[in-house]
């Protein structure tokens, strides 16, 4: 009897307790909204980490839709400066997500003109202008190109521009900070070039086989001690070994010719000839999971993940089909990434942390 009168007590407290947050949930609901806004207005995430490279996946997608995954977005803090490589679609609003203000990028690296490498530049290049009150444009540094594309999102955004800085006004808005401003570089076939160089930072564009996409480059970071490759989109390479080569984390493509392949013979059972060709024509300038891994191993990298992810796993309980073969090559950890993962190498160290 005495275990049913407890029972009976917790039912009747579980029930007036949702009763009390239903008749209160508006309320509730309006206090924790203002509680969380105010955590993330009053810093970044990124403002309590040690010295070194801190690498946050801003989008992990492929063109291929995918819940929860923006396009290929790195954002790279090395030191005092904040870097953004690629800005696929979505990848603004995934900063946003992470809790990073958009108005706290110095530059943007991209690895090469793929849509979908820069479809989400334009609202990138918007949300750091209105989110940081920039005096000038920003730096966006990539291959013979970028001050085509640049100067395309300039003008597509002008007109929404002159609405801001009416509504908002100078002092919130300030003019001369609209948009971007481009730096090119070319890289020779099977070379390297130093792109931007500051202090202790320095970053190294690799030219790498992505065709008939030319030119296509690989990025490595060098901040103190700490090195970081990032690959952009490329086939098996030898550059791209040496980009890699020493790296403590290397983060690489990687297009699973298996899955790819059902999607390519589900396309031709149900007569989809566009997406059979598509399908049948992308291995040609991915690296498989295997090769990038067996790439990494000869370069010696610390740490192996994986974003780009060709296609995007729905589940990860799919990790280990999208992987295949890849730890069999790589004596290493090996990371499928996700939208909102930061791997932190702090300097001095040989640490590599994820979270």
């Amino acid at each position: 009897m005495k275990i049913i009168r407890i029972a009976s007590i917790a039912a009747t407290a579980v029930v007036l307790g949702v009763v009390l947050f239903k008749a209160n949930q508006r309320s509730l609901g309006l206090m924790v909204f203002e509680r969380v806004t105010k955590e993330r207005l009053a810093g970044s995430p990124l403002d309590d980490l040690p010295d070194g490279i801190h690498v946050g996946v801003c989008g992990s997608s492929s063109p291929l839709p995918a819940p929860n995954r923006a396009g290929p977005c790195l954002a790279v803090l090395a030191g005092e400066e904040l870097m953004i490589f690629d800005t696929g679609g979505g990848s603004s609003r995934q900063l946003g997500v992470m809790g990073i203000n958009a108005g706290e990028i110095d530059k943007i690296f991209l690895t090469h003109l793929h849509s979908d490498h820069i479809d989400g530049l334009g609202e990138m290049l918007l949300q750091s202008w209105a989110g940081g009150r920039r005096q000038a444009p920003l730096p966006i540094y990539g291959p013979v190109g970028t001050e085509q594309v640049v100067a395309g999102f300039n003008m597509a955004y002008a007109v929404d521009a002159t609405y801001r800085i009416e509504h908002h006004g100078e002092e919130a808005i300030p003019p001369a900070g609209y948009g971007g401003v481009a730096t090119e570089f070319s890289v020779e076939e099977g070379g390297s070039l130093v792109v931007y160089q500051s202090g202790e930072l320095t970053v190294t564009a690799y030219e790498i086989n992505h065709e008939p996409v030319d030119p296509a480059v690989a990025f490595r970071i060098d901040y103190k001690d700490r090195r970081v490759t990032i690959s952009g989109d490329t086939a098996y390479d030898d550059n791209m070994i040496e980009a890699a080569r020493g790296a403590d984390l290397l983060i690489h493509d990687g297009l699973q010719q298996d899955l790819v392949g059902i999607l390519e013979r589900a396309a031709a059972a149900v007569g989809n000839d566009q997406v059979e060709i598509i399908a049948h024509d992308i291995p040609d300038y991915h690296a498989t999971p295997e090769e990038a891994a067996q790439m990494a191993e000869e370069a010696g990298v610390d740490y192996l993940a994986f974003y780009h992810l060709i296609p995007p796993p729905p589940t990860r309980l799919l990790y280990p089909a999208y992987l295949g073969d890849a730890p069999k090559h790589f004596s290493g950890p090996i990371t499928v990434t996700e939208d909102g993962m930061l791997f932190s190498l702090p300097a001095g160290t040989e640490k590599i942390r994820l979270r």
